[in-house]
């Protein structure tokens, strides 16, 4: 492979979007999403993280690791992430009364079933979600 081919595969690799797998179980909010969601009758999991947070990373790993060893909160819950820097002043936001990213929020149609702000314990974490079991 010649130089020039090789930097130009290497720069169209960085620039590709990441695999599917790379949010798997995850819905990315978009206006709108979490209308649509609770009205489908869905238990939703609101995680407002930024990418550069990493307490939201912590948190992240602990809910991947619970999931992976108790499936049915992948039946039970929908995990909606919230990109912080985007939808901080955000209705999504406001109305919940965020105040801070690494804000986890379990919701059905007609109720606020609980919440976590900065806390990276994964007992506090899988008390949250099993309220949604």
């Amino acid at each position: 492979m010649k130089r020039r081919e090789f930097i130009a595969l290497g720069a169209a690799m960085a620039l590709a979007p990441l695999p599917a797998f790379a949010n798997e179980g995850w819905v990315e909010y978009e206006n709108g999403t979490l209308v649509d969601l609770l009205a489908k009758g869905d238990t939703v999991l609101l995680d407002y993280s930024a990418t550069w947070c990493s307490t939201c990373k912590a948190q992240e790993r602990a809910i991947k690791n619970i999931r992976a060893v108790n499936p049915a909160y992948n039946g039970a819950i929908t995990f909606v992430r919230v990109d912080w820097d985007t939808y901080s002043r955000a209705p999504i936001t406001t109305i919940y009364g965020i105040p801070r990213r690494s804000t986890l929020v379990l919701l059905t149609a007609d109720q606020e079933l609980g919440r976590i702000v900065a806390d990276t314990r994964s007992s506090s974490i899988q008390a949250l979600m099993d309220l949604a079991l």
